[in-house]
């Protein structure tokens, strides 16, 4: 049984590709980190910018499909302003979600990102989904080496 595009490619999710949120470069960014999903070509280049303990500022740049960025957009609006103890119980929901777990896709602490729950039927693109929080957890690897 095919999932219907429409399904996936929910308005919210082409909103955010369309016109991203916090794309773009900062001035010195605290942690860089780029990645690529070998299996699509996506890639992201994720900047953050740390206040304290606190993630001051987010910005991505990167190409790819309408679902990584979206993605990284939505992503990088909801992890802005939070330390990294609020945004792990973020990306371990959204994992949860996006292999397919139906609770965690009703949760609300999830925001705009919950539209990306039909991906868990799409097996080669949930790498594409969680192309940003990879990257995220690599950024928080390197804040916490340079302290």
């Amino acid at each position: 049984m095919s999932l219907p595009l429409d399904a996936v490619y929910q308005e919210v999710i082409l909103k955010h590709y369309r016109s991203a949120a916090r794309r773009g470069d900062m001035d010195a960014p605290d942690a860089v980190v780029t990645m690529r999903n070998p299996t699509c070509g996506d890639d992201i280049v994720l900047q953050l910018k740390m206040s304290g303990e606190r993630i001051e500022d987010v910005r991505f740049k990167g190409q790819g499909c309408a679902i990584s960025q979206a993605s990284a957009s939505m992503m990088s609006n909801l992890i802005a302003g939070k330390t990294f103890a609020e945004a792990e119980p973020l990306l371990a929901r959204f994992r949860e979600m996006i292999h397919g777990d139906a609770e965690a896709a009703r949760d609300k602490t999830l925001g705009e990102l919950r539209a990306l729950s039909g991906v868990s039927r799409l097996p080669r693109r949930v790498k594409c989904a969680m192309l940003p929080w990879d990257a995220l957890e690599e950024a928080r690897k390197q804040v916490d080496a340079a302290e």
